[in-house]
């Protein structure tokens, strides 16, 4: 897995969570803080007609340079809104996200793929080239390297942004899932902690 001036080795990349998905599953392991959220066939199921993110979020902290990985759809007729966190956090008093980084697919109002760090949103990025298909399936992939983030879909490299700012990975551990103004189903989640390594960059002449 390529990035600028990274390499991730993905079968180094030490599993952190992964466990299949169950009522039990849901229940045990993550909160269900805004829309609803159940299982069916296998799936997490989310939904939330509202515009906000509807989200679940995992109890335990997942601390460092990790990466999601999941296999997820919207659900039809939604054709819109695949969205994740890590590095998060969430705030009870207001019940909305905390500090957190944030990227998915078909999202942001105009079918981007995009990236983003809240509570502020100063911080975003977001491109419309991905050929999205409402309902289809995308195993997904998406996380950061110390504020280098990247979201990968079906495995190919879709977004990668570099926060100057880095969200302190020791502190913040939550991950989460998301359905804004959307209906979606989540399933074979994992959780890994990236291992990779520094690739120098430099071309070679070709003339």
């Amino acid at each position: 897995m390529k990035l600028m001036q990274k390499k991730i080795n993905y079968n180094d990349s030490k599993i952190l969570y992964n466990r299949k998905v169950s009522e039990e599953m849901l229940a045990q392991d993550f909160d269900i803080k805004t829309g609803s959220w159940s299982v069916r066939d296998g799936w997490i199921i989310g939904k939330n007609p509202l515009n906000n993110p509807g989200m679940i979020v995992s109890k335990a902290d997942y601390f460092g340079n990790i990466m999601l990985e999941f296999t997820a759809a919207t659900i039809l007729p939604c054709t819109h809104d695949i969205n994740a966190m890590w590095n998060g956090s969430w705030d009870d008093e207001t019940n909305t996200r905390g500090l957190a980084y944030v990227a998915g697919l078909q999202g942001w109002w105009n079918g981007k793929v995009g990236f983003e760090k809240s509570p502020e949103y100063k911080l975003k990025a977001g491109t419309p080239l991905f050929g999205f298909e409402p309902g289809k399936e995308y195993h997904i992939l998406m996380g950061s390297i110390d504020g280098h983030a990247f979201v990968f879909a079906d495995g190919k490299l879709l977004l990668e942004a570099f926060d100057p700012d880095p969200i302190d990975n020791t502190k913040y551990g939550k991950i989460g899932f998301e359905a804004y103004c959307a209906q979606i189903r989540v399933k074979d989640i994992c959780v890994r902690q990236i291992a990779y390594e520094a690739v120098p960059e430099k071309y070679e002449s070709e003339f």
